[in-house]
């Protein structure tokens, strides 16, 4: 107990001392994340939108594919973003393999299929009866989906937090297409796996801290979000 009351104490120092090493990899986790995100929600929330929109039959299928993808194992993500930007695969050209890029590619196939899914979702629950009183009111189909969007905002925001939630703790897909290579591919959830297995507890336990701190920050904007939606 003393030795884990020790670790935490070290782990407090490592933080507030900003150690280089800790900066550098938390930097890197919150760029990689927060480019994969912004992606994943220019493109989730559109597509999500019109899924919740459509009445036609083919949204079945697709939602169905949506939802798959909400449950896809990362480390298949991995493996199929591996195989596609390897030397021999389709986008080997790119030569992305082993850097940023790669595990930005990886966390938008992860978390796509949550923004776009829980968007869909959000906009199946608005009153099916505002989009014929937004018309009724002259709005064109941009002005509709933008006000059905605003009803159901609160729903967005929570698949896109749920989105940041599912990539910014991922370790499988990150490791097998960055590498872990320590100042160019080390993020948080790889570099705590190499410094437990190393021994290096001190900085796992404060890489650890950080990581569910940036949950919980997450989760509290949400909550913050929610509360002033229904005021």
């Amino acid at each position: 107990m003393d030795e884990i009351f020790r670790g935490f104490l070290h782990a407090l120092r490592f933080i507030f001392s900003a150690d280089p090493a800790l900066v550098e990899i938390v930097w890197l986790s919150m760029r990689v994340t927060g480019v994969a995100l912004f992606i994943s929600t220019l493109i989730g929330v559109p597509v999500g939108a019109a899924l919740g929109l459509t009445r036609r039959r083919a949204r079945g299928l697709i939602a169905a594919l949506l939802y798959t993808g909400m449950g896809l194992p990362p480390v298949v993500v991995g493996l199929f973003v591996y195989l596609m930007l390897s030397r021999s695969g389709p986008l080997g050209m790119l030569d992305w393999l082993f850097t940023p890029s790669a595990m930005i590619a990886a966390q938008i196939i992860i978390a796509f299929p949550l923004v776009a899914g829980l968007t869909m979702t959000a906009v199946q629950g608005v009153d099916a009866n505002l989009p014929l009183q937004v018309r009724a009111l002259g709005a064109n189909r941009a002005q509709e989906i933008w006000t059905i969007l605003r009803e159901a905002r609160i729903g967005v925001i929570a698949a896109i937090v749920a989105a940041f939630g599912g990539i910014v703790s991922e370790v499988g897909a990150v490791m097998l297409v960055g590498g872990n290579i320590e100042g160019k591919t080390r993020v948080l959830t790889t570099a705590i796996v190499l410094n437990t297995r190393t021994g290096d507890f001190d900085l796992a336990i404060a890489l650890g801290i950080i990581l569910l701190g940036l949950a919980f920050a997450a989760n509290a904007a949400l909550l913050q979000l929610q509360k002033r939606g229904g005021d």
